[in-house]
């Protein structure tokens, strides 16, 4: 974890650096505030992620002797096929079509994507095909 924090701090610190420059060579307010931003994004995470590195066990990715077999964790059982993705997809894309075509559309990627969420629900619940 720490690993991931310090890449992460490194990011923003790049992204400030070069929001600096940016404002300065460019005079645009839009461009640096989004460069700012960006720099939270790196910043806060891994400040957050160096903080809980301190509290828990070292990670595999921490020791500079760790095997590949040390960070794979225990491999389970893979789901299934399942159509849900699919219609949640679908719903999806009505959802963005809403915004070209009307309101109309909206009802039915609604449905469709409640429709999803209740089978993905269901088919992690029972563990097969719903």
């Amino acid at each position: 974890m720490r690993i991931t924090g310090l890449f992460l701090v490194l990011i923003g610190i790049f992204f400030a650096i070069m929001g600096i420059a940016y404002w300065f060579l460019s005079y645009e307010d839009s461009g640096f505030l989004m460069l700012i931003g960006s720099t939270g994004l790196g910043v806060f995470p891994g400040l957050y992620y160096l903080w809980w590195s301190r509290h828990m066990k070292p990670r595999a990715e921490d020791d500079p002797n760790a095997s590949v077999a040390a960070a794979a964790g225990i491999v389970d059982s893979f789901p299934v096929s399942s159509i849900w993705p699919f219609i949640f997809g679908m719903g999806a894309m009505l959802a963005t079509l809403t915004f070209v075509f009307g309101l109309w559309l909206a009802p039915m990627s609604a449905t469709l994507i409640l429709i999803a969420a209740i089978g993905f629900t269901v088919e992690s619940r029972r563990g097969g095909n719903v």
